[in-house]
């Protein structure tokens, strides 16, 4: 079921859902890294935006 985009607040923006494919697009769009990567380190790390950004400009550094 998608996000009710009229019910937001700041909790949202600290997190990626795996489960939205506009969100794990978008961060793979920013780190320049695949969709597949993304989903990986949130299995990894879970879906906190500013761990998931780190993890994913370390492994583009790789």
């Amino acid at each position: 079921m998608a996000d009710d985009k009229s019910k937001r607040d700041s909790r949202d923006r600290n997190r990626v859902s795996v489960e939205e494919d506009y969100e794990v697009r978008y961060l793979a769009e920013k780190a320049a890294i695949t969709a597949q990567q993304v989903r990986d380190l949130i299995k990894q790390n879970g879906n906190n935006r500013g761990t998931l950004e780190r993890g994913a400009k370390n492994s583009k550094a790789r």
